[in-house]
């Protein structure tokens, strides 16, 4: 079957022929990497990817193993320099490190998988009081996957809602059509006879509204 397929071809334009075979990995596959490549550098950029690579040295994962004071520090002063003070940042160093003694190998540590289970340990056992800076750090990448999802639920909106039939509607209308669909659990609540007597009471209208 390989033999026959290898053997049929397709033709490209009127001056060449390619098998199947070159057709389907160099004309399709490749072309479908390099558009996946494109999205993937359009929605994450290089500062995205680095605060989420600098984030993994706060990961519980495997004991800790990538824990990391110097990215954990980095992390802080390149990212968050509004949420630490210089003098935090000093501290923050300081709590690290016996941190680094302390939780790492308290038997309550062992065995999370993830940075929520981490804090809500850190707080059940009281030690966010003795390592406040580090739990205000873990609270801010805690917040990451949130960002993460509203920008990828803007994506979806905006390719449902400016498909080809609408692909003259302006910016400005565009951004209020997405946040109405983004926000629609709100949007639900709203009453639309309310909408229409505010909007009829503003001016003199071209169209009766009601």
């Amino acid at each position: 079957m390989l033999g026959t397929m290898r053997a049929q071809v397709v033709l490209v334009d009127k001056k060449s022929l390619v098998t199947v075979e070159h057709h389907y990995h160099f004309d399709m596959f490749n072309s479908v990497i390099d558009y996946q490549l494109e999205e993937l550098n359009y929605r994450f950029n290089d500062d995205a990817l680095e605060i989420l690579k600098l984030s993994c040295a706060l990961q519980p994962n495997d004991q800790f193993k990538l824990f990391d004071v110097d990215q954990i520090c980095i992390l802080a002063r390149k990212f968050y320099p509004a949420d630490f003070s210089d003098q935090e940042m000093h501290h923050l160093r300081c709590q690290l490190e016996h941190y680094e003694i302390d939780v790492l190998h308290h038997k309550c540590f062992q065995n999370l998988s993830s940075t929520s289970e981490l804090l809500e340990i850190l707080i059940r056992t009281n030690k966010s009081h003795h390592y406040n800076l580090v739990e205000r750090l873990i609270r801010l990448i805690l917040t990451l996957p949130v960002s993460t999802a509203s920008t990828e639920r803007a994506f979806s909106a905006m390719k449902r809602i400016k498909s080809d039939l609408r692909n003259r509607m302006e910016e400005e209308f565009l951004t209020d059509t997405m946040i109405i669909h983004i926000e629609r659990e709100f949007a639900q609540n709203i009453d639309i006879d309310e909408v229409i007597d505010e909007f009829d009471s503003l001016k003199q209208m071209r169209a009766q509204l009601k």
